[in-house]
Parts: structure tokens; C-alpha cells; sequence
């Protein structure tokens, strides 16, 4: 599709990841869009809106092309063009690492990827484009993990940013981390450990393909690097299940449950009322039972008396980039120009 506005791909270094746990590139690859007159009017400054992908993602992710449909820059641009909402910066933030993702959090078994777009990126977008360098001017949206992370990064910086989206977003670890543990187990013992498992899977998923269950073990690892990072542990990680039993380890599990949305944005209220947008959505067939993680978030913002969007459609996870149109329609008119 012909667009109005124009991509580039940016080289950023972020300081942030230097010396990171999994030696991971502090180089990314960052694709920007710029809106129709970004070149021509030299004097136009413009807010931003930040884009955060799901586990497995990465920057470049976003342009990529499926058919009869569009990619989100292309739905940007088409939304600006329709005159469906002023124009924008978009930046596409790169949070890959080894183990498939980051939850855009500071992690002492991952790197600091809350750092990484709430420092690096802002910092270098304000320093390289003509953006409007202020909190109510910038947005942040992510779906999935990407949801997540603007949950937590609007935790710890709600001045940085004033406005956030989060589509479909990890929340409530009961109902979407849970289930998966026994059989993420179940492979790990077959495979002798994390570190094999983990060995195999590499070679497998380079040579040949990751396996429809691979998923889900892969992500128990990330998730727990994320929330419960221990250093000597295989992958500097720990596990919240016992392998050789299935028990589940309540200690480990418990710090899990403090990087839960369900259970910390009650606990920084303060935080959320200085944002001016909130907006929230999940499928009502969402399979991994994030409908009531948005709710009980949801819930938790009413109880603080935080004017907020909350909505759900008849869909599941995956395939929903479409509901951007709804969260930058809403979103984007609200952010400040000067």
C-alpha cells in the first residue's frame, strides 16, 4: 500500500543495555515513521507515539506484510490520512533478546529494556526528530507483552509519558502463566534441565523451526528471567515448579506476583492519575484468559477513580492489530502539539 508518510530505519545505541546478562546487542534497529510534511515543514515539531511488540518481536517486525491487510505504520498513515487523527511520529521500539523477549522490564536475569525506551529511546528521538519533548506529547502502546510493558513503564514514568494502550496486556499471572507451567515442566525434565532444554532449542529452532510446543516452554524461561532472575541458576533464572515434583515453589511464585498489574497498579494509584489517557482493551476469546486480567486492572483503576477506556471485542489474541485503530483514534487527538 502507497503511503502519505515516509519510514526510516534508525541504528540506536542504548546505553542501557551495555554489559546486559545475555550479551544481547546494546545496537537496535528502530523503524520511525514520519508523518506527510515532516519534510517540507522544517519548523513542525510533533508528538510521538512509541510502539511496543509482543514476546518473540522485535523492531523490524512491524513492517512486516500479511496479506489483504495492512501493517500498523500503514494503519498510522492511513488514519492520518482519513483525517482520523492529527499527525504523529511513530517510533518502533526493539526490546528482542536471547530468550525471545523482555516484558520491557529492568531485570537483572534480561537487561534494562524500561530503561531502554523510558531513557535511550525518548532521549534519542528528542535529540533526532522534531518531536514535541514533553510528557502529555508522547503515548505509549503495546500489545501483549508490549501492553505489559507500557503498564510498567507508565508505573515508573508517568511524567515521561502521559498517554498509554495497552491491547490484550499479561495481567492476572493466575490465569495466563499458570496452566503453563506443568507442561513447560514436562519438557524441561524430559530434556534434563534448562540448560539442556535450552541448548537443544537453539540448534533446533536455527536449523529447522521451533516446535508448536516450544512456545510455551520458552516463555516460562523469559517470564521467569524477568520476574524471578537469580544469578548461578541455569539461565540465571529461577523456575516457580519444582521439576522433579510439579510442586509449585509459592516462594518463587510470589515474586512473580509483584510484577502482576492485577496486584501493583493498585498499589501506585499516584502513578496512573498523572497519565492523561488510559486506554484498555482484550478479546473476549483471548487465549491465554488476559479478558480478566484487563478487567481486574480495569476494576483497580475505577476503585482510584482514574478515567480510563476499557474495552473488549469479539476476538482472540492473536491477529488483532487492527484494534490499534481504536487505541490511536482515541489516543492521539488527546496528545499535546506545543
Amino acid at each position: 500500500m502507497t503511503m502519505k508518510g515516509t519510514i526510516q530505519l534508525s541504528t540506536i545505541t542504548c546505553g542501557s543495555l551495555e554489559g546486559n546478562p545475555l550479551g544481547d546487542p546494546s545496537l537496535r534497529t528502530v523503524p520511525v515513521y514520519l508523518p506527510p510534511g515532516y519534510a517540507e515543514d522544517k519548523d513542525a515539531r510533533f508528538p510521538v507515539v512509541y510502539f511496543l511488540h509482543g514476546f518473540t518481536g522485535n523492531g523490524l517486525q512491524w513492517l512486516n506484510t500479511s496479506p489483504f491487510t495492512r501493517t500498523v505504520p500503514e494503519r498510522l498513515d492511513a488514519l492520518i490520512a482519513e483525517g482520523k487523527i492529527p499527525p504523529v511520529i511513530g517510533v518502533f521500539a526493539d526490546g528482542w533478546t536471547t530468550l525471545g523477549g523482555s516484558q520491557w522490564i529492568n531485570s537483572e536475569g534480561i537487561g534494562r529494556y524500561r530503561d531502554v525506551v523510558a531513557k535511550d529511546l525518548v532521549h534519542w528521538a528528542d535529540k533526532n526528530l522534531r518531536t514535541v519533548a514533553k510528557g502529555p506529547a508522547r503515548a505509549l502502546i503495546g500489545k501483549s507483552s508490549g501492553g505489559y510493558g507500557a503498564l510498567v513503564i507508565s508505573r515508573f514514568h508517568p511524567d515521561t509519558f502521559g498517554h498509554i494502550g495497552v491491547h490484550s496486556g499479561d495481567a492476572g499471572f493466575e490465569y495466563c502463566y499458570l496452566h503453563e507451567l506443568p507442561q513447560a515442566a514436562g519438557a524441561l525434565l524430559k530434556a534434563g534441565g534448562v540448560d539442556a532444554w535450552f541448548k537443544d532449542f537453539k540448534e533446533r529452532a536455527l536449523n529447522t523451526k521451533m516446535r508448536g510446543d516450544d512456545h510455551g516452554v520458552v516463555n516460562m524461561l523469559a517470564m521467569a528471567a524477568a520476574y524471578s532472575p537469580k544469578k548461578g541458576e541455569p539461565l540465571n533464572l529461577e523456575l516457580p515448579i519444582d521439576l522433579s515434583t510439579g510442586r509449585l515453589r509459592v516462594d518463587v511464585w510470589n515474586r512473580w506476583l509483584v510484577h502482576d498489574p492485577v496486584r501493583f497498579v493498585g498499589k501506585h494509584l499516584d502513578a496512573y492519575r498523572k497519565l492523561k489517557s488510559v486506554f484498555l482493551d482484550c478479546g473476549v476469546r483471548d487465549e491465554f484468559n488476559l479478558r480478566w486480567g484487563a478487567r481486574l486492572v480495569s476494576e483497580e483503576l475505577k476503585t482510584g477513580q482514574i478515567e480510563h477506556v476499557h474495552e473488549e471485542f469479539e476476538d482472540g489474541h492473536m491477529g488483532i492489530n487492527y484494534r490499534l485503530d481504536r487505541s490511536l483514534s482515541y489516543l492521539v487527538p488527546r496528545l499535546e502539539r506545543g
